[in-house]
């Protein structure tokens, strides 16, 4: 922090009137990050920026803070997202692929979130059904105006920015689903492979998805074979990130899969924390070392219980993790360690 608000004299009551102010409503890590934001609002006024900037800065934040509070709500449930064109059409086979899917991952147990509008988005809330969905519209000229499904729904939300919309996609998805669609899906795509490829954001499904015989992703996956990887300007790794898929059965077990034995990932400095939902056997976790021993800076894969620095996370305190230290260059490898997690059928039995 710079000493503008850390100084000696009259800053010093600021400070204390902005801890009493945050010990009302909150304590702990909660309290402290919250205190840092009011410092960081102090800041701007300090920094003479600029009412348009303010502007963008307030009503961004407070499109997040509504966000979180309506996703918050069912934050025990998982969610998949589904993006594609807001043009397709009802008679066309992907609108029909795209409300079959969304049918059948509610049925298991999932809920869908999409933009909110026409199109393949309306299609997958049209099979999801209103109660099962999120809608994530953003304001445009023209276009997207949200489908009769989610319109008037408590679980609509309207954004002005769209980064604001897309922290929210991202950081409340556990798998994407994204049919053909223009320059929005393709921008939807390529930022989530660009997180996870980067470290940014935690490993999930990706599934592109397009009728049967149709084209639209082979075609996208011989640019990146042909030039981007050609070039080197990709990794032969990165293709682990996400799979192409035409076939209903194995996009829904593709994403129910994911979360068989494996549950999250956190990390806690240099260590990779695997949540998983059953401990596995020695058997199991000697495999895996001898698997992916390439992929670790030092040391094994151990099994353990939370760590002290997961205090933060009580309802899946119980949970069983795996702990290693891995290069952070190739997150496609990771996704293969999970796969193998997830393959393992020696876990150790219940009770």
């Amino acid at each position: 922090m710079g000493n503008d608000i850390d100084s000696n004299g009259p800053e010093k009551s600021l400070r204390d009137i902005l801890s009493e102010l945050v010990m009302k409503i909150a304590s702990g890590r909660a309290a402290e990050l919250l205190k840092d934001m009011m410092e960081t609002v102090l800041r701007f006024g300090r920094d003479n920026t600029s009412i348009a900037d303010l502007k963008l800065v307030s009503r961004s934040m407070r499109e997040i803070r509504y966000a979180g509070s309506v996703f918050q709500r069912f934050s025990g449930v998982r969610k998949v997202a589904v993006f594609g064109s807001a043009r397709t059409k009802p008679e066309e086979p992907d609108f029909q692929l795209a409300r079959e899917f969304a049918r059948r991952i509610v049925q298991e147990g999932f809920m869908i979130i999409t933009g909110g509008g026409a199109g393949i988005m309306g299609a997958a809330q049209q099979g999801a059904g209103a109660e099962k969905s999120f809608g994530l519209n953003i304001r445009l000229p023209f276009e997207q105006h949200a489908n009769p499904v989610i319109e008037g729904d408590p679980k609509l939300i309207n954004f002005n920015y769209f980064f604001a919309r897309k922290l929210s996609f991202v950081k409340e998805t556990s798998a994407f689903v994204l049919f053909p669609g223009g320059f929005g899906t393709l921008d939807e795509g390529f930022e989530v492979l660009t997180l996870l490829q980067t470290g940014k954001s935690s490993i999930v499904p990706i599934i592109l998805m397009d009728r049967p015989n149709g084209f639209y992703w082979e075609t996208w996956r011989r640019f990146l074979d042909n030039d981007l990887l050609e070039l080197g300007l990709i990794s032969r790794s990165d293709f682990h990130l996400f799979t192409i898929t035409h076939d209903i059965d194995r996009a829904v077990n593709e994403i129910k899969n994911f979360y068989k034995v494996f549950h999250s990932y956190r990390w806690v400095r240099d260590e990779m924390v695997v949540r998983i939902n059953r401990r596995l056997t020695p058997l199991a976790l000697e495999t895996l070392n001898q698997q992916f021993e390439h992929l670790l800076v030092t040391g094994q894969i151990t099994q353990r219980e939370a760590l002290p620095e997961e205090a933060d996370a009580n309802s899946i305190a119980d949970l069983p993790r795996l702990v290693l230290i891995p290069h952070k260059k190739e997150f496609g490898m990771l996704r293969l360690l999970i796969n193998a997690i997830n393959d393992s059928s020696v876990v150790e039995p219940e009770g």
